[in-house]
Formats: C-alpha cells, structure tokens, sequence
C-alpha cells in the first residue's frame, strides 16, 4: 500500500495537457469520496481556469469525477460515489471535449490579455476562464467598447496564423526578469525555485501553470459578448469560443 504521507501526486497535464487518460494507482480517500491519485491528467480549479472532469475507472465500476482542486500541494479528485480504496489500480478519463475548450479558451485569454495590457497598461484583478464563457476584470479608469473590438480583431488575426504556443521551466530569478511575466494585479507567481513559463511565439510570455493548446490556429474565433464596469477602475469584459 502506498506511503499517504510522503506520496504526492504528479501532475501529468503539466508536460501533456493534450494526454486525455492514465492508468494511476489511488493513494487516499478522505470522506469516501476525495481522491488522492499517484498521477494525474486532471487539472485542478486554479488561476481563474476551471477544473477538468471525467471519470475514475476501476475495473467495470465507473467513477464520475465532478471536481478537482489542489489542497495542501495534493491534487483532490472528488468523486460521486464511495468505494475506492488506497491501493487500487484505477484508469482515469478526462471529459475531453470539456478540457480541450477550456485549453483554447485559456490561450485566447493569453492572447486578449496581452494585446490589452501593452496597449492600455492596464493589469488583471481577476478573471474565470469558462467551457461557455470567458470574463476578466481590468484596472483601467475609461473603457472604449470600441477599440476593446478592435483587441479582439487583433487576436483573431493572430489566431489564424501558425504561431506555437510552448512551455517551460526557468529558475525563478531569471524569469522574474521576463517584462510582463505577471500581468496580475497586486500578485506574484510561487515562492519556487523554479516558473513554469508559457510562451506564445513573439506574443506573450508569462508565468502559468494552466493547460494551453499547441498553435494559436487551434483557438479558432472568439467573439465580444459584453462589458461591465465593476467599480470606479474596475472594468469587466466577456467573449467566447466561437461555436
């Protein structure tokens, strides 16, 4: 049976975030239903993304996984139904249909975000990258609906180009010193040794640990859906995937 103590989970999504299942073995159970697997294709709720779902296979029983978070550096599976145990061998599935949105989804951001904080300076406060929907905030005193628009053409331009989308490690030092690394308000990337860098070929560069596509012409289209103002600086945009 596998140490629950030492034992952590590696998180497959990271090097791969197009691996769509794996075997894993299940390192503990809390409440019957949070589980703790050895290795995972699953992403956890985090940055703004929402979490993978799927299913947790063991033998001819089928396990839904309804949500994924990290707690305490374990990655958490919660599951719908009890019955799996430490030790067990299980198969895991991702709803892919469902992580591959949220990967273009989340790229796209990249993209908007960036085009947005060079032309205007403003930065992040927050955002929720959705499988329907995707909205971030932003520190700007005025918003223009219509040069918003024009963000949006831009990015749609880029994303009818061959331009690779790749990611890596560097120690933190180094990356720190990348202009734009964090383009979050009033935040800064783990107290680690070392960054996972997400860089957008002559686009962007930042610190992520989220799951990109590979080429931006596998974002597709997005399209404006509305904008908010949230307070006296705070301005709230939405767009999509176009279907």
């Amino acid at each position: 049976m596998p140490d629950e103590q030492a034992a952590t989970s590696k998180a497959l999504y990271l090097d791969d975030p197009y691996l769509r299942e794996c075997d894993s073995t299940v390192i503990s159970v809390k409440d019957g239903k949070y589980v703790v697997l050895d290795q995972t294709p699953f992403y956890p709720m985090g940055g703004g993304v929402l979490h993978d779902t799927g299913v947790v296979i063991r033998g001819q029983e089928r396990f839904n996984v309804v949500y994924v978070g990290k707690f305490a550096g374990q990655i958490s599976h919660e599951v719908d139904a009890q019955g799996l145990s430490p030790g067990d061998r299980v198969r895991c599935v991702l709803n892919w249909d469902r992580r591959y949105k949220l990967m273009r989804s989340h790229t796209a951001a990249h993209v908007l975000i960036s085009i947005l904080c060079k032309e205007t300076g403003a930065l992040v406060t927050g955002n929720e990258v959705g499988v329907d929907r995707t909205r971030f905030d932003f520190d700007l005193e005025s918003f223009d609906r219509q040069i918003f628009m024009t963000f949006i053409d831009r990015a749609n331009e880029l994303f009818q180009k061959d331009i690779p989308v790749k990611w890596y490690e560097l120690p933190r030092d180094e990356a720190m010193k990348i202009e734009g690394v964090v383009k979050l308000a009033a935040a800064l990337p783990p107290a680690v040794n070392r960054l996972r860098i997400v860089e957008i070929e002559g686009v962007d560069r930042q610190a992520d640990g989220g799951c990109h596509v590979r080429n931006l012409r596998e974002v597709g289209r997005i399209e404006f859906l509305k904008a908010e103002n949230k307070g006296k600086n705070n301005r709230r945009v939405y767009y999509r995937l176009v279907p």
